[in-house]
């Protein structure tokens, strides 16, 4: 290998340095700062800076201090429907679809039809009610006529009370048939029984789920057979988010507690709410209790399943806390800058410091577990910017 000229190390030399100099400042520029001494060097993780530049800046220094923080339960949960504003439908009877009235997203009134069901049930529910009222005019004949041999002394009375008891099973036997019937009348009238049923909906919401189509063959709940859901009606404009905390946190959330609630489908999206219901018994297989707050939801955002992370606030404390603000990510490193005195050329010098925090969710102030003493200078304003000057 041929080796360079004096020449060609001065040229290599002259055009390195050009190189430093031109992208070093450039570098400085880009963070707003500008070089103010070619002497000493800050070592890693430092940053020197003139009163200057600290004003052009806007660094602001404060004394770490205690502030009143919040003690935040973290948990997880789920988006579900209200108890109050959530049907599932169900077909009381057996039979064949012949019509569906209702489509998804289609929102319905309580009354209003959702389906159309040909069903054999309903003539034998007919059916059932003339006989049960044929035995209780029997029984009835029957209680007469021993209470006519009794006051003769042409009976027991083990006879007539037999005869009695029959008579109350007839007149409760008339009524279950009664009830069955109604479930099938057209419109609420006894005259309006038919082979056709309508299905309605029992309250009012959205249709949020169907698993029925026309021609198809449905089991009904009171047929003997297993019954499948054939509708779901909710009402999304209010949500519940539902979550489980330990035992030993249950005695500390309360009913009003504030939570800040972050979903995975949504991470840059913070939804303040507050507990609205704890549960007064623990699960006694995972030794949680349930607790419930209620989101707006009007913008369509949240749907029910959706997993979320609960911060639920559940007290004060004073500890050691440093503004949020102040707060640097680096990697899977937290840090903040403090400022040490002066470096040897008279620059005031800062330091980058990783500190280990208690962290939660929307609070201004944030727990520092290691890392500080009370009282030392850390940069609450900037240090986004320090961060960016430190060249190594």
């Amino acid at each position: 290998m041929m080796a360079k000229s004096p020449v060609s190390k001065r040229a290599a030399l002259v055009f390195s340095c050009f190189v430093a100099l031109a992208f070093g400042d450039l570098g400085c520029k880009r963070q707003g700062l500008t070089p103010a001494s070619t002497g000493a060097e800050p070592p890693n993780g430092e940053v020197w800076l003139t009163d200057a530049q600290i004003a052009e800046a806007k660094v602001q220094v404060e004394p770490l201090a205690e502030q009143d923080v919040d003690d935040v339960i973290l948990t997880s949960g789920k988006v579900l429907f209200s108890d109050a504003h959530v049907s599932h439908v169900f077909s009381p009877v057996s039979g064949r679809v012949t019509k569906i009235e209702a489509q998804l997203g289609q929102r319905v009134k309580k009354g209003d039809v959702l389906a159309y069901l040909e069903s054999p049930d309903i003539g034998l529910a007919s059916a059932d009610l003339h006989k049960a009222e044929a035995d209780r005019i029997q029984a009835e004949h029957d209680l007469e006529r021993q209470k006519e041999l009794l006051a003769a002394h042409a009976t027991s009375q083990r006879d007539y009370e037999q005869a009695e008891d029959a008579y109350r099973k007839a007149k409760a036997e008339v009524e279950r048939a009664k009830q069955k019937t109604s479930l099938f009348r057209a419109g609420g009238s006894p005259s309006g029984v038919t082979q056709t049923y309508p299905l309605r909906a029992e309250i009012e919401g959205e249709i949020v789920a169907r698993q029925v189509t026309p021609g198809a063959e449905v089991a009904g709940q009171y047929s003997g057979g297993t019954a499948v859901e054939l509708f779901t009606i909710g009402e999304l404009d209010r949500l519940w988010v539902v979550a489980d905390v330990y035992e030993m946190d249950s005695t500390r959330v309360k009913v009003g507690s504030p939570v800040n609630i972050k979903l995975f489908a949504l991470p840059n999206r913070v939804f303040p709410a507050k507990i609205e219901w704890v549960s007064g018994i623990l699960d006694p297989a995972t030794r949680t209790a349930k607790v419930r707050c209620v989101l707006d939801n009007a913008d369509r955002v949240l749907k029910p399943e959706m997993y979320a992370t609960l911060y639920i606030s559940v007290e004060q404390r004073r500890a050691l806390a440093v503004p949020r603000a102040a707060l640097l990510r680096l990697g899977d490193q937290t840090a903040v800058f403090v400022e040490k005195g002066h470096a040897p050329d008279g620059r005031r010098a800062f330091a980058r410091v990783p500190v280990v925090i208690d962290e939660s969710e929307g609070g201004k102030w944030v727990p520092v577990a290691h890392g500080l003493e009370k009282g030392t200078p850390i940069v609450t304003h900037g240090g986004i910017l320090l961060a960016g000057s430190d060249a190594k």
